[in-house]
């Protein structure tokens, strides 16, 4: 089977063909959590792709949900996620 952050890489490039992508598996900090007892895992993204630029942060979020439902809720349990279009700041896209 195919570890969870190997899957969440293959669906995000998929779906995004990003410039860069970060994922890191948080969930030993969250071990006894009621989500990671029941198997979901806590990850972060961090995405970069020219397909987000224009979109509102909002619109970013759920095109990065969108990508990983089929993880959620079940292998996902809580995501952060840090989308912009390359090149461009934090809360500037």
């Amino acid at each position: 089977m195919t570890d969870r952050p190997q899957r969440i890489r293959a669906l995000l490039e998929a779906a995004f063909a990003p410039t860069e992508l970060d994922i890191i598996d948080d969930s030993h900090h969250h071990a006894g959590h009621a989500g990671a007892a029941g198997g979901g895992g806590h990850f972060r993204v961090r995405l970069r792709s020219e397909s987000l630029r224009g979109l509102t942060v909002l619109a970013r979020h759920r095109r990065v949900y969108d990508a990983l439902a089929s993880m959620i809720p079940h292998e996902i349990h809580a995501l952060s996620i840090d989308a912009t279009a390359p090149a461009a700041s934090a809360g500037n896209d």
